[in-house]
């Protein structure tokens, strides 16, 4: 992940000094290539970014980018720790939006929040109600837009005088649902609080203050069971659980992948940090970890990706199917031979699938953040 992490940072940085030595041509084709080609990177590090590209006020295109998720997603902003401290600039082209999907009275709020951060001499003792949230602040209204207010409260249905932007938009139909889905349809939080910790090698399990954030980046059942599809996007990735949920049993299987998937490599990969498990019914009581034992064959990035998904050790837990679906053919198995440490079944006979996914955590997502914010805005 740290390398993942620094290689598209490097990126970020190369933009930034391009700009900085006048190269406005090469500065706004990185900028161009990070948002058509690093689109989920940008997402993953939104408020970074979108807190960094306001300070030299150059980088229209990302300001573009960031807006267009800020007006479908305001809380992605709003509601982050950091929001007191963002550039007024980047305020004002937030509220300049007409279709930012928050209602008026919510956004006041958020206003007001980060006005008196700013300014730390506010009213005391101000009750909730709509009123009191205006008139602590007469002081900086004006004064026929004060009455206006006052009026539309008493009588909303008369015109005012004062000239006011119209009504923002606020669109019907729902947003998209996945924003609103489960992380996982397979696992809970707790088998999360699981991998966290093996992935630690801590012998007791997180309960809370999980330093890892999962992020999904396949659902079978939505993005499809072909193998290309898995080898398609989790190309490059790094850091990657695999869960499965195997037909008929119930059990879960899967495995941790330190490694950059590639799609382009045929080769038995090295790490001594791989590790396959699995959990009988799907119950965290019941688990089986096997940690790599022969790191020279932690994994097998194999030649036919057409049939092969990823491949722990020697097949010691391998996704196959030759009908382009691993849902249809009883095809994937856990062997017991000796990369690992141990089988993670009881038996070798092989399987279907009803669906899997594949996560990419990241670690101290938010300190990674706050630190290299620190130290680019200190430049």
């Amino acid at each position: 992940m740290a390398e993942v992490l620094i290689q598209k940072i490097w990126m970020y940085d190369l933009m930034i000094v391009t700009n900085e030595l006048e190269l406005e041509e090469l500065s706004e084709k990185l900028e161009n290539h990070l948002i058509e080609s690093k689109a989920s990177w940008l997402k993953i590090h939104f408020t970074f970014v979108y807190y960094s590209i306001f300070k030299y006020n150059k980088f229209k295109n990302l300001e573009n980018f960031c807006n267009d998720i800020i007006a479908k997603h305001p809380s992605i902003i709003f509601e982050s720790t950091e929001f007191t401290s963002l550039h007024e600039s980047a305020l004002v082209s937030i509220l300049k939006r007409d279709d930012l999907q928050m209602q008026e009275s919510v956004i006041w709020d958020y206003v007001i929040k980060w006005g008196t951060a700013q300014n730390q001499v506010y009213p005391r003792n101000w009750k909730n109600d709509v009123m009191n949230k205006i008139k602590p602040y007469k002081k900086i209204l004006d004064k026929q837009l004060l009455k206006d207010l006052e009026q539309h409260f008493i009588l909303p249905d008369q015109p005012i005088k004062s000239i006011i932007l119209s009504k923002r938009l606020i669109l019907s139909q729902e947003l998209p649902a996945r924003v609103n889905e489960p992380f996982s349809t397979i696992i809970s939080e707790e088998h999360i609080a699981i991998f966290s910790s093996w992935i630690d090698n801590r012998p007791s399990f997180y309960s809370r203050n999980n330093p890892y954030e999962f992020q999904l980046l396949i659902r079978g059942s939505k993005d499809g069971f072909s193998p290309r599809i898995f080898w398609d996007i989790c190309d490059g990735h790094v850091n990657t659980i695999v869960v499965t949920k195997v037909r008929g049993t119930d059990e879960i299987i899967g495995g941790f992948n330190p490694l950059a998937w590639d799609k382009t490599k045929i080769d038995h990969m090295k790490t001594n940090k791989s590790f396959i498990f699995s959990f009988k019914d799907g119950n965290i009581q019941d688990s089986i970890l096997s940690r790599v034992k022969n790191e020279n064959d932690a994994l097998w990035y194999p030649p036919l990706k057409s049939k092969y998904g990823p491949i722990f050790g020697d097949c010691e837990f391998t996704m196959v199917s030759y009908v382009s679906d691993f849902t249809q053919d009883k095809l994937s198995w856990c062997s017991n031979y000796n990369c690992y440490e141990k089988s993670i079944r009881t038996n070798n006979d092989k399987f279907s699938i009803i669906d899997y996914e594949v996560s990419l955590y990241l670690y101290f997502r938010k300190v990674v953040y706050q630190s290299y914010y620190s130290f680019t805005m200190s430049l």
